[in-house]
């Protein structure tokens, strides 16, 4: 008799542990972007991080040994140029306002496509609380007659735009392969195309093996770990789950912005982050 087959090392793990795992590891990266910011423009470091995240997940999936039509490498190519667009837009916020202040703001962008799509109470009271919390934060936690701090939520508006964008276009994608492999090919793709427009600027993270290290470090981070993370928790985890964890990354990232860049949310910022919070659970939750 055949003894049975031992699960993989990797789902021995609990996929709870991922998800946590993920949140804290992705904004660990944007704090250490933060800190290469001193050097490098924050759309270059956006653009590294691309980079990276291209090279891990291309070396891992390989999506060309599956064939690749030309409706495939259209839609990536889109899915690409909205990857960039995002993580840049994000990357260009957090170098003028607080880490968590920007993350609970660029919620919108998924709770305005849950409340468009979604039927019922839920995702209507979601959309109240997620501008009521955008309210306590841009209203009255941030000081909006700095120029800097205007330009931030203005650039932190562009990323929610566009991480609605990336849901829809990567849903769409998904119906004909996985979300990593076509995380691979969005990273490849987005980064070709902004290559002559961020790539001289990403060239100062050259002048030394410390920035080398910290732009990689970010792409590790920030995109090739967290995403592999969670490719790996949400085959295994309920709908609820997923919405918990969903709900507690604004917070990771004001934790995380704290500890690591001594950003300490005033009480306007909390009572925000904690409403922003409470809507994303609900508008994810099915």
């Amino acid at each position: 008799m055949n003894a049975p087959a031992q699960r993989p090392v990797t789902d021995r793990i609990p996929p709870q542990l991922y998800i946590v795992g993920s949140g804290l590891i992705q904004y660990v990266g944007a704090a250490l972007a933060v800190i290469a910011f001193a050097s490098v423009e924050p759309a270059s470091v956006a653009w590294w991080r691309v980079l990276t995240g291209a090279v891990v997940l291309l070396a891992w999936k390989r999506p060309w040994r599956g064939g690749l039509t030309r409706s495939d490498l259209a839609i990536s190519a889109l899915f690409g140029v909205i990857i960039l667009t995002m993580n840049s837009s994000f990357y260009e916020s957090i170098a003028r306002i607080p880490l968590g202040t920007a993350v609970s703001i660029e919620f919108i962008g998924p709770v305005a496509v849950a409340v468009i799509r979604g039927r019922g109470w839920r995702p209507r009271i979601a959309a109240v609380l997620a501008f009521a919390g955008v309210a306590c934060i841009g209203g009255l936690a941030l000081d909006l007659s700095v120029p800097s701090v205007r330009v931030g939520v203005a650039w932190i508006l562009l990323a929610a735009l566009a991480w609605s964008a990336y849901i829809v276009v990567g849903q769409k994608a998904s119906t004909t392969r996985d979300g990593v492999t076509n995380l691979a090919l969005g990273c490849a793709w987005g980064t070709l195309f902004f290559a002559p427009f961020l790539g001289p600027g990403a060239m100062a993270a050259l002048a030394s093996w410390k920035l080398i290290a910290i732009v990689v470090g970010v792409g590790l981070l920030s995109t090739a770990i967290p995403y592999t993370f969670e490719a790996l928790a949400m085959r295994r985890l309920a709908a609820s789950t997923f919405a918990l964890f969903a709900a507690i990354l604004p917070a990771t990232s004001a934790l995380v912005g704290a500890v690591m860049l001594r950003q300490i949310p005033g009480v306007f910022e909390l009572i925000g982050l904690v409403l922003v919070s409470v809507a994303v659970w609900l508008a994810s939750r099915e």
